[in-house]
């Protein structure tokens, strides 16, 4: 088994992105675990094939991982069991947006364990995404919100990327919904956040599509210039017509310098993707475009993202063609 590492040239911003003209690549089906909403995505290219790794569950709202895989990126085959499900009382009630890593012959999947008390961030392991091992919560007493708003969770971690080469001796995380924060670790297991939950390395932006919270979205690249480019999620409130509020998922992009690697370097100003369509803006969570997931495939970007939290999409963009400037930089 060969998989594609998840660097590759790439300029920052990266894009523009198109959504496919097809989407939802991928639905809620049948009667099962996956019958109700299906929908945040990892992703790698694995054997020349794109694979996913989703989450879905039936109206029951229990969160599994399942696993889908494609020849050109865009049609999907999926498994009829989940490679991934709740066993344990911190995850009793959902495994949730996975994000993944190839490292030296092993699979690093964090995800989201949620008992409907706290989310915390998970890890677990597998030499061949079928076999998997579960290392437990990351983060204990750590609030990713603690900087942003008082959600009354002391325990509430999500979202975690990692870096899959190491930085000055160490290997490298980012993570965190509400404000991004840093960690390290020596075996890619056991990890220690950087700073103190109340001091993020990245915060909402006040005026913008991201103010209300910022979100890791998907694993790095490697930029033409060295940069680590991420795709992230931010939300801001919104009031509807008959005057209840909710939020809005948009995403955005950030670039950090290896060199300096606890700082976010420069962000996107606009979102690349908001939600327009009625899959975009109607579901279990309306008016969300969520991404967790980009490949390189075929020479071309694409970027794999959640519809409302019901269904599932896709967007892509040309090496070739890239924006023009609208960078500002932070910190």
């Amino acid at each position: 088994m060969t998989t594609v590492s998840l660097f590759g040239e790439a300029r920052f911003p990266l894009g523009p992105f198109t959504p496919y003209e097809h989407n939802p690549i991928l639905r809620p089906k049948g009667d099962s675990w996956e019958s109700a909403n299906l929908y945040n995505p990892a992703a790698l290219v694995v054997d020349d094939r794109v694979v996913l790794l989703y989450r879905a569950h039936a109206d029951d709202i229990v969160s599994h991982i399942g696993i889908a895989f494609s020849d050109d990126g865009y049609h999907f085959e999926r498994e009829d069991t989940p490679i991934l499900s709740p066993e344990h009382d911190y995850e009793r009630y959902g495994c949730e947006d996975p994000r993944i890593a190839f490292i030296e012959g092993t699979y690093y999947l964090t995800y989201t364990g949620w008992d409907r008390e706290t989310a915390q961030l998970c890890l677990a392991t597998s030499p061949d995404l079928r076999t998997w091992t579960k290392q437990g919560p990351l983060f204990e007493d750590f609030n990713t919100f603690a900087a942003v708003s008082d959600n009354g969770k002391r325990n509430w971690s999500k979202a975690g990327v990692i870096i899959p080469q190491q930085i000055d001796g160490q290997w490298w995380m980012y993570f965190g919904e509400g404000a991004i924060y840093w960690a390290t670790s020596k075996d890619l297991i056991h990890w220690t956040p950087g700073t103190a939950d109340t001091e993020p390395m990245y915060s909402p932006t006040p005026g913008t599509f991201d103010e209300a919270l910022v979100e890791i979205g998907t694993s790095p690249v490697l930029t033409d210039t060295g940069l680590l480019l991420m795709l992230t999620n931010g939300a801001t409130r919104i009031t509807h017509e008959d005057g209840t509020t909710g939020v809005d998922y948009r995403c955005g992009q950030i670039v950090i310098d290896p060199a300096d690697p606890t700082k976010v370097l420069a962000r996107l100003q606009d979102p690349w993707l908001r939600p327009q369509t009625y899959e975009d803006t109607h579901g279990l969570v309306s008016n969300v475009t969520f991404v967790e997931g980009l490949v390189k495939f075929h020479e071309r970007w694409f970027a794999y993202y959640g519809q409302s939290d019901t269904t599932l999409a896709v967007a892509t963009a040309d090496p070739w063609n890239a924006y023009g400037t609208g960078l500002r930089a932070d910190g």
